[in-house]
Parts: structure tokens; sequence; C-alpha cells
């Protein structure tokens, strides 16, 4: 048991220093290629057409809420 805790404490040390090597020398993409930048764009696109009918719908409740009414409330009675 003390064995496999001590071996599994060294394969996270050197993945994690593995990592920061890694991390450090810049061995990492330098910049992003077109698909990322249209990836993006097209994700902005999908929020931004779901935001248009949110907005009205946020606008019509706010105008039904603060709106005044004329009528006046009276209860039938049958």
């Amino acid at each position: 048991m003390k064995a496999t805790i001590i071996k599994m404490i060294i394969a996270l040390i050197g993945a994690g220093a593995a990592a920061a090597f890694a991390a450090t020398t810049g061995a990492g993409a330098e910049e992003n290629g077109l698909l990322i930048w249209a990836f993006i764009g097209f994700g902005v696109m999908v929020i931004m057409v779901q935001a248009v009918p949110a907005v009205i719908l946020f606008a019509s409740m706010l105008k039904g809420l603060f709106a005044h009414s004329d009528k006046e409330i009276t209860a039938n009675k049958h």
C-alpha cells in the first residue's frame, strides 16, 4: 500500500514538472488560425441571435407591468 502511494506521488510530480516545463518553453501554438476565429464568430452570432427575442420579450414584459390600465376592475355576479 505504501509503495503504491509513493509511486503515485512520483508520477504526479513528474507529470506536473513536465507540464510546467512545456508551459515555460513555449511548446504551444503561437497563433490562432482562421478556423478558430470562425468558430468564435459563429458562437457570438448564435448568442446574439438568441438575445434579440429575449430583449423583445423583456421589453414587452416591462411594458405590461408598468402600463397604466384605464379599465376599472369589477366583479360580475351571476
